[in-house]
């Protein structure tokens, strides 16, 4: 169950994701006209900008952690959990994800060989490029942020459940049931005194006193 110990990451992460969403909707139509046209224009890029790259923060959390725990999950979903059941319609929300993750890793790839390119060139230019480059990749990501913010938490969801169901270094609760009573009796055992002798049944016989 190593899977088990990237869930917390996740779970952080599509929270982020929806944080960043939330943030950017509560104040977007300031900058828009009744028709839901930006009126300010420069304020509603820098506000879009803001929410990409704080979005994109958390996809490459995603990157970095969900393609073990997805694999984890996978093995450990029987054809049950697919129909019924507590996480069937986690499952199903996963379909895709697969392809989410590879585009935004994608994504990320293009931006890191653009910093591999640059690499040797003056720092002035170095900072500009890496500014503009950043924005972009945070605007192209921002799509793959929004699905993971959907999809995100089913994953988290299913993982949990599988691992907590299939972990083998948690006893189930019979298990327990059986152990605290083995512990019981023997404990038991332990403090009860000792039985007092049986007393000797005597052959004399019984005298009837008479009237």
């Amino acid at each position: 169950m190593a899977w088990r110990r990237h869930i917390p990451a996740l779970t952080s992460a599509a929270a982020g994701i929806r944080q960043a969403s939330d943030a950017w909707d509560a104040v977007s139509d300031s900058f828009c006209d009744h028709d839901g046209w930006p009126t300010y224009e420069e304020e509603y890029a820098d506000g879009k900008a803001k929410r990409d790259a704080e979005a994109w923060k958390h996809v490459e959390v995603f990157l970095a952690h969900a393609p073990e725990v997805l694999a984890g999950v996978r093995t450990a979903a029987n054809g049950a959990d697919y129909v019924e059941g507590p996480i069937s319609d986690d499952l199903r929300r996963l379909r895709g994800i697969d392809t989410t993750l590879e585009r935004a890793g994608q994504i990320q790839h293009e931006w890191d060989q653009v910093m591999a390119v640059m690499e040797g060139s003056q720092p002035g230019s170095l900072q500009l490029y890496e500014s503009r480059a950043t924005e972009i990749r945070n605007a192209e990501g921002w799509h793959h942020a929004d699905e993971l913010s959907f999809k995100g938490p089913a994953l988290v969801q299913a993982a949990d459940y599988l691992a907590n169901r299939t972990d083998p270094d948690q006893p189930s609760q019979t298990d327990r049931a059986e152990v605290a009573l083995a512990r019981s009796t023997s404990g038991n055992r332990a403090v009860l005194p000792a039985s007092p002798p049986t007393p000797v049944a005597s052959n004399r016989p019984v005298s009837r006193r008479s009237r």
